[in-house]
């Protein structure tokens, strides 16, 4: 089966730091580009910031850029989201999905695949 598994989610204070890592199961990841999404409790899932294949280009949404950084290791098959001064509505389910190099732009969720089973963040005020 090819998907993610999202990993490093947890209960935060408001401010505070977490580190997500997405493992790639099943395939190899050095080909595609690679987005983190969140689910807030009750909406849709969001895109949260995509990077590319070479790790030569990121994007942000707008709310994080500036406190989140997305990186990702090729040898270790794994991308990392950095999430630094967190918010309160920031709590959710958060999840990895490639895309295609040539579908590389947006942060779109109809764009990518492979969904793994999320990992949950909590941000306490």
């Amino acid at each position: 089966q090819l998907q993610f598994v999202e990993s490093g989610g947890g209960l935060v204070q408001s401010g505070g730091s977490l580190r997500l890592s997405c493992t790639a199961s099943g395939f190899t990841l050095d080909y595609y580009p690679v987005g983190w999404f969140r689910r807030a409790p009750g909406k849709g899932r969001e895109g949260v910031s995509i990077i590319s294949s070479n790790s030569d280009s990121a994007k942000y949404a707008d709310s994080v850029n500036g406190r989140f950084i997305i990186s990702r290791d090729n040898a270790k098959n794994t991308v990392y989201l950095q999430m630094n001064n967190l918010k309160p509505g920031e709590t959710g389910d958060y999840y990895c999905g490639k895309t295609l190099p040539h579908m590389y732009g947006g942060i779109h969720e109809a764009d990518c695949d492979s969904w793994g089973p999320g990992t949950q963040v909590i941000v306490s005020t």
